[in-house]
């Protein structure tokens, strides 16, 4: 079955960071390469879900105030109208409506990994909508998608572990000792992981320390809930009141980047 990712993504200037890049690259050389990749983004809220390009459209520079170059880039990775479909069968009913967006392209949560993971751009990837923040509904969503696994298909949550960018460290992340908002979040969430506590993680809000410093909004935090989602056997069954092993992933990489906590997770 095909693993599950859940990752921090970070901003354009990833590109420039030696080590992060490398970790990427090492991750994406130690999975087998998928069939396809269907990436939710913690940079597309839209409901009812939809689906974006299933051709090659320009990519969407979701992002101000950098440097020329970084509104250069290109991914032209193949679309995926095959996947799409798989994905509306999977969720639509009547109570479940799914959108196309047919011009929308990859936004930077989604090709600036791609881009160091998988940088020949040869796979066909396909975004889709958050159409909640909801924790347990995005955990549902994650469910209902799980079957693709078996098909092949990589599940990429993409988001970032700890993500305020009001409170964010002038330090470069590595010589600078996190704030302490980031590191308690980060350590919270490595050890309810690590516990399989699922409770705890979809009421994150209420049970994680300095919660509402460390996700302002929760929208980068939000994919993780349907990489979860998408870890369980999908079988219809509601979430578990109690910790599961199926929900205990480990972490790729960990660190921090100018004091945002960047740990990526995969689910096997």
């Amino acid at each position: 079955m095909t693993p599950v990712l859940y990752l921090s993504h970070g901003a354009p200037p990833l590109a420039d960071d030696a080590t992060w890049t490398s970790q990427l690259a090492g991750w994406s050389t130690d999975l087998e390469k998928p069939k396809a990749i269907l990436v939710v983004s913690a940079h597309w809220e839209e409901a009812p879900l939809t689906l974006g390009a299933t051709t090659t459209v320009p990519l969407v520079y979701d992002f101000w105030g950098f440097p020329d170059r970084y509104y250069q880039v290109k991914y032209a990775a193949p679309g995926a109208p095959e996947l799409a479909d798989k994905v509306r069968k999977l969720l639509r009913s009547s109570q479940t409506p799914v959108h196309d967006a047919p011009d929308r392209g990859l936004d930077h949560g989604a090709y600036v990994p791609l881009v160091e993971m998988y940088p020949d751009a040869d796979i066909p990837v396909l975004q889709v909508s958050m159409p909640s923040l909801d924790p347990r509904e995005l955990f549902d969503l994650g469910r209902k998608l799980a079957p693709l696994r078996d098909e092949g298909v990589l599940i990429i949550g993409s988001g970032f572990f700890t993500h305020n960018l009001s409170a964010m460290s002038q330090t470069d992340g590595t010589d600078g000792a996190p704030p302490s908002w980031s590191s308690e979040f980060d350590h919270w969430g490595a050890e309810t992981l690590r516990e399989g506590d699922l409770d705890a993680l979809l009421d994150f809000q209420h049970k994680a320390p300095a919660a509402a410093i460390a996700h302002p909004r929760i929208e980068h935090f939000a994919p993780l809930f349907v990489s979860l989602g998408a870890s369980s056997s999908g079988n219809g069954e509601a979430p578990p009141m109690s910790p599961r092993r199926e929900y205990v992933p480990r972490t790729v990489i960990d660190g921090y980047w100018h004091g945002l906590a960047k740990r990526s997770l995969q689910f096997d």
